[in-house]
């Protein structure tokens, strides 16, 4: 059974959004992602500083099986990656909700991004994308 704590939201790419401030999120990728990929060998990150549209492409995950396109969940300015990741992919499999998050973005306004995360799926929206 894959986890999919409640206090997240999520997209339908498999990610998983926190927000860590009132106009800031943390982003990664669900358990059932990681679980799906299998053992991650290599995870390409946005840049720091990088404005990113809703959609986009911004980073990928390389698996033994696959490679994975990461998409940007909002509109917003990349002001944080997880360095960590590139000496130790694996994290990912192993903590995907604590120390294998991948990036963390900022919005300029608390309104935009409570409009926005609303939109996004709670996690029993997500079980139903997984059907879990």
């Amino acid at each position: 059974m894959t986890q999919t704590p409640e206090d997240l939201r999520y997209t339908e790419e498999h990610e998983w959004i926190r927000r860590i401030a009132p106009t800031r999120v943390r982003v990664g990728i669900t358990d059932y992602a990681q679980s799906q990929l299998g053992d991650v060998v290599f995870v390409q990150l946005p840049e720091a500083d990088a404005e990113v549209a809703a959609a986009d492409s911004i980073a990928e995950v390389e698996s033994t099986k696959s490679v994975s396109d990461i998409y940007a969940p909002l509109n917003a300015k990349v002001v944080a990656v997880n360095e960590k990741l590139a000496a130790e992919p694996e994290a990912l499999n192993a903590d995907p909700y604590g120390e294998g998050w991948l990036f963390e973005l900022e919005v300029s306004d608390e309104e935009s991004l409570d409009a926005t995360l609303g939109e996004l799926l709670d996690a029993a929206g997500y079980q139903g994308v997984i059907g879990g």
